[in-house]
């Protein structure tokens, strides 16, 4: 009986929320709170919104459980940490980037007391607790927001550049890149050693072989395919947000298709799971590899990411 009720309580808890209109959850937010819409407040407000889905969704935060049978779920709990990735990057370039008008300017109180709150050990469940850290980051975002909304506190500011973007757009091609590679490695490859290809005055610490087998332990395949569902699921979230802040950029720079194909790409990534686990085929054998279909998705969209990068940073 005991089995039975643990069973079924996993597979109840073993859910990934669905994807949410971030600007409409802006809206409602600004209106329940009073704020007034703004540039940078549909960032801010996704910001707010994919953090309290984190740790709200069907059975809560499961990072950090250590009793059954939530000790026993790794799919959600790394779906977690892909999510949390996304929302320690935008919050650290919030703080750095988007809250700043140049490099010498002071950055946001509210901002730098969020950014390192996010970045707390995921797994914590001893006081301080990993969800309590995440929520008073939470407060302080909150408070960003309202001052930002409030035209009395011009020091809180949001400033949409195509440097600024370009800036976080750097941060989410090493992450989708490090996916799309460990994702791509669940078949395992032969690689030859690129490191220091392009510079011939390179060094690096210890040598290495110029020809390597990379592969995903088998254990491991299914935590690597939930940690990109959750990264891409939070990124999706920012990318929409920031097509309104940035729309003006954008529209410059005649961009905003190449931006909204970028979210198509990852939007398909989150395409539901018709199979009762993380299939792993051989790459053109008679069953499917889950990886590899979601591997192609993130490679689409890095490299669009890569151009669009590149776009911006030109007059």
């Amino acid at each position: 009986m005991l089995v039975t009720v643990c069973g079924g309580a996993m597979f109840w808890l073993n859910n990934e929320p669905q994807l949410f209109d971030p600007v409409e959850r802006a809206r409602l937010h600004a209106d329940m709170h009073n704020h007034a819409n703004v540039t940078g407040t549909a960032t801010t407000a996704a910001l707010l919104e994919v953090v309290s889905t984190m740790l709200n969704k069907r059975g809560g935060y499961l990072s950090n459980d250590i009793l059954p049978p939530w000790v026993f779920l790794d799919n959600v709990p790394n779906w977690e940490f892909g999510a949390l990735t996304q929302v320690r990057d935008l919050a650290r370039t919030m703080r750095n980037d988007f809250s700043r008008s140049q490099t010498q300017s002071s950055e946001d109180p509210d901002l730098s007391e969020a950014d390192p709150l996010f970045h707390y050990a995921n797994n914590r469940w001893f006081p301080p607790d990993t969800e309590g850290r995440y929520e008073k980051a939470m407060v302080f975002l909150e408070s960003y927001l309202t001052r930002l909304s409030d035209p009395t506190q011009p020091d809180a500011q949001f400033f949409a550049r195509a440097d600024n973007l370009g800036e976080w757009f750097g941060l989410v091609e090493k992450r989708l890149g490090s996916l799309s590679q460990r994702l791509s490695a669940s078949v395992g490859q032969q690689r030859l050693n690129t490191d220091l290809a392009g510079d011939t005055a390179a060094s690096q610490s210890t040598a290495t072989p110029h020809e390597m087998e990379v592969k995903t332990p088998w254990l491991q395949i299914d935590d690597v395919f939930y940690e990109a569902r959750g990264s891409t699921w939070a990124l999706i979230h920012f990318l929409r947000a920031m097509e309104v802040d940035f729309n003006e950029v954008l529209r410059k720079k005649n961009a905003l298709v190449s931006f909204r194909q970028i979210i198509r790409e990852l939007e398909a990534t989150q395409d539901s799971l018709h199979a009762p686990m993380v299939l792993n085929g051989d790459k053109l054998g008679a069953f499917a590899n889950h990886s590899l279909v979601t591997a192609n998705y993130i490679s689409r969209a890095n490299a669009a990411i890569m151009d669009l990068r590149f776009l911006l940073q030109q007059g």
